[in-house]
């Protein structure tokens, strides 16, 4: 199915929409930037980065300041619609004024894999499967349009999990045993590769190829584009110089160049309003691109020296940007998570900065708030585990990655293997060599590269011989 079916696919109206959504959001004016954030995803329906994601987090805030449910009026208005993307946007829409709501969200991701938003299909899913296991009674509803979800997208893995707990609550259901006998099937074919030059596999890569041509054909306008947008702007701004939007506009197009003067002249403009109106959207914008281009920076400075070892300039210069992101992001986390308190998702980056720093006491109370987020509810509590280990509060550690890996469904992906991982350390660092070689052995037969977990086993295994 064409994804962009009744999608006016205009990038730059579409960001257009975000911006007014996120500026009247940082007002406090929540009802008109959902309308917003709505009228940019009609343009750009897949778009997670600019839209969806701040669009939830909004809705988040939103209810925690006490904002109205829809009404019964919204509720019907917002009922249904004509299109995949119709249906999938308005149930977003009733989504960001009740974000529990789960059959919105079940409403919303089956009109996503319908429309082929495979995007959206994959955060939505994952949300709304977080939220499910979260629950006190769970929908054996949402767990069945979970697996069709996940097997329309591949994620076959994901698909039988959500197959397998639909099953445990819908008891004697022999379809549900027969789908999951077949999504295991397809499952071994994908992994073994057997259906390479399948339809799904054959889709996917059209889908890839085609993005690949569009990415080609923007790189080589992008030079004139970015210049025309960049002198737009800048009319726009000289025609009405007070106008708050000119202004993050042409913020905007000056940073995207990633050209050190015309970033420079962003942060300025936006220091400048900042200092003026004293509107907090403004300095966290101009520190957004701040940390873009020390990030860009240090990647280049690392690269240089990593080209050329003898260069001992490259290296003072790399460590010389490594310590001021780390400065640079601690200061704007902090003042974001001061001028946004119910921000979960700024407590959670500003945690992640402090235990990177260090300061791991600090850390704790943000992570243990931003554990609320379903998004973030493993990672924060594995960085808790992380930051009791750093600690030394070995057991407290321990029973935190223990919970970690009872609460996370998938066994063998990246976070597992580090749940797994961090687990392992805990029992190695308190002395129980046994119970540590039998976790570095689980990772080991599922992925024998991972990390060090091979020497360590080694490692253990010969000291152990060498106390006999």
């Amino acid at each position: 199915m064409d994804q962009q079916s009744g999608s006016e696919h205009n990038t730059e109206k579409a960001h257009a929409f975000f911006q007014r959504g996120q500026e009247v959001a940082a007002k406090g004016n929540f009802d008109y930037a959902i309308n917003m954030y709505i009228e940019g995803l009609r343009c750009e329906p897949d778009d997670l980065k600019h839209g969806h994601l701040p669009l939830r987090e909004l809705a988040l805030l939103r209810q925690q300041r006490q904002g109205k449910k829809p009404s019964m009026v919204e509720r019907m208005k917002y009922s249904g619609g004509k299109t995949p993307l119709e249906q999938m946007l308005n149930a977003e829409y009733l989504l960001a004024k009740a974000p529990e709501h789960i059959s919105y969200a079940q409403a919303m991701l089956k009109a996503a894999y319908t429309g082929g938003f495979v995007n959206t299909t994959v955060w939505l899913a994952d949300l709304l499967f977080s939220a499910n296991n979260a629950s006190n009674r769970p929908s054996v509803n949402a767990y069945i349009l979970l697996k069709d979800a996940y097997a329309s997208i591949g994620q076959f893995e994901k698909a039988i999990i959500a197959c397998k707990k639909a099953s445990e609550l819908k008891h004697g259901d022999g379809s549900l045993d027969d789908e999951y006998k077949r999504l295991s099937a397809e499952y071994t074919m994908a992994r073994g590769k057997y259906d390479q030059e399948g339809d799904f596999t054959k889709a996917i890569k059209d889908r890839d190829k085609q993005r690949i041509i569009q990415a080609s054909d923007g790189v080589v306008k992008s030079d004139d584009f970015r210049q025309s947008l960049i002198n737009d702007a800048r009319k726009n701004l000289s025609m009405k110089p007070g106008s708050q939007q000119n202004i993050l506009n042409l913020a905007k197009v000056l940073a995207d160049t990633e050209v050190d003067p015309l970033e420079n002249e962003a942060i300025s403009l936006l220091l400048d309003d900042y200092a003026d109106r004293n509107d907090f959207e403004f300095k966290k914008r101009a520190d957004e691109i701040k940390i873009n281009q020390v990030k860009r920076h240090l990647r280049h400075a690392k690269r240089a020296s990593n080209e050329n070892p003898k260069d001992l300039q490259a290296a003072q210069q790399a460590e010389t940007l490594q310590k001021q992101l780390i400065q640079t992001e601690l200061e704007h986390w902090q003042k974001t998570t001061e001028h946004y308190p119910t921000d979960l998702q700024a407590k959670y980056e500003y945690g992640l900065r402090l235990l990177n720093a260090g300061r791991h006491d600090e850390a704790i109370p943000l992570f243990q708030q931003a554990q609320r987020d379903p998004r973030r509810k493993i990672a924060a509590i594995t960085k808790i585990g992380i930051c009791f280990f750093k600690k030394d509060w070995l057991s407290d550690a321990q029973e935190l990655f223990l919970r970690a890996i009872e609460e996370y469904e998938i066994k063998d992906d990246a976070i597992a293997k580090d749940l797994q991982y961090n687990l392992g350390l805990c029992y190695e660092k308190q002395g129980d060599a046994q119970k540590a070689v039998d976790i570095y052995r689980r990772i080991a037969q599922i992925d024998f590269g991972y990390r060090d977990v091979s020497k360590r086993i080694d490692a253990l295994r010969n000291a152990s011989q060498e106390n006999q």
